[in-house]
């Protein structure tokens, strides 16, 4: 555990694009287990694990973070717009006892080790919420200040394109909020962050995603590129002169850009190009599964 002086010593960075949904009432839990593709009943109190929102076809609407807690459950959404997540959500409530709302928040990040989080466990630290988002690419920690708890803690800068990086290089895909749901969680390599069940009860999207797991048919997966200048996400990646991939999830870095494909999980070797620009696949970081 890193002590206070050294994290306050990091930057205290901006996560504007990281938003908030809360669900709460006495069918919260159930709701959300019937909507979500994790197994919520995991986890306990004070917890949070990677989920997601499926197409019955089990094309990925939404990534998030689930935190649980007394009165209910906390997504922390990186890209998705909760607004609209929450009304969609909404025609599925029916006469089931749940409330959904978009709480005031602040949310920041600092690459160094959380004070009291590990791991899973979320931690309470003067009135925000405090998150271990680290990995084998070093400490993270992100917090929430909720309704208003006043965190008046001057951030050095926006630090989202930073976070993305950090967060690509572990296999976490920040998908558009506008896009069309085009994957599935095999697709995007979910499994290497733990954020789907196949064996828990129904859900969007279950029956293709536990045909998938248990007929063995997961013909694509992740790789992380390394680009020298600028990709789009949906721009084709060839291998050679064949076509390869597709771009899903981008960050910018410097006059290029890391950025994460959806290719077969077995090729030939063979040089790869976004554009007709060359890109290099690197190895995905290990340690953001929750």
């Amino acid at each position: 555990m890193q002590h206070k002086s050294h994290a306050a010593a990091q930057p205290l960075l901006e996560l504007p694009f990281h938003r908030l949904l809360r669900l709460s009432g006495k069918d919260a839990l159930a709701f959300a287990k019937g909507q979500f593709m994790n197994d919520l009943e995991a986890l306990g109190e004070g917890e949070w694990h990677w989920s997601g929102w499926l197409t019955p076809k089990g094309r990925v609407i939404a990534l998030f973070a689930v935190l649980r807690q007394q009165d209910g459950l906390l997504l922390l959404l990186p890209d998705a717009d909760p607004r609209a997540v929450g009304a969609a959500l909404a025609r599925f409530v029916f006469r089931s006892k749940v409330t959904l709302e978009l709480p005031a928040a602040r949310v920041t990040g600092r690459f160094a080790a959380p004070e009291s989080a590990q791991g899973n466990r979320a931690a309470e630290l003067g009135g925000q919420l405090e998150l271990d988002m680290g990995g084998s690419g070093g400490a993270r920690t992100l917090y929430i200040a909720l309704d208003g708890e006043a965190d008046e803690r001057p951030a050095e800068r926006d630090g989202s394109a930073d976070w993305a990086r950090a967060d690509l290089e572990h296999g976490l895909p920040r998908l558009p909020g506008d896009a069309e749901p085009q994957w599935t969680p095999q697709q995007l390599s979910l499994e290497r962050l733990q954020a789907f069940s196949v064996r828990k009860g129904c859900y969007p999207g279950q029956e293709i995603v536990a045909r998938t797991h248990f007929l063995g048919k997961a013909k694509r997966g992740l790789v992380l590129l390394d680009a020298g200048a600028p990709v789009e996400v949906g721009a084709e990646v060839r291998a050679g002169e064949a076509a390869a991939g597709t771009i899903a999830s981008v960050a910018p870095a410097g006059s290029g850009a890391l950025a994460l494909a959806v290719m077969p999980l077995e090729r030939e070797p063979a040089p790869l190009t976004v554009g007709g620009a060359a890109v290099n696949a690197l190895p995905l970081r290990e340690g953001l599964a929750r």
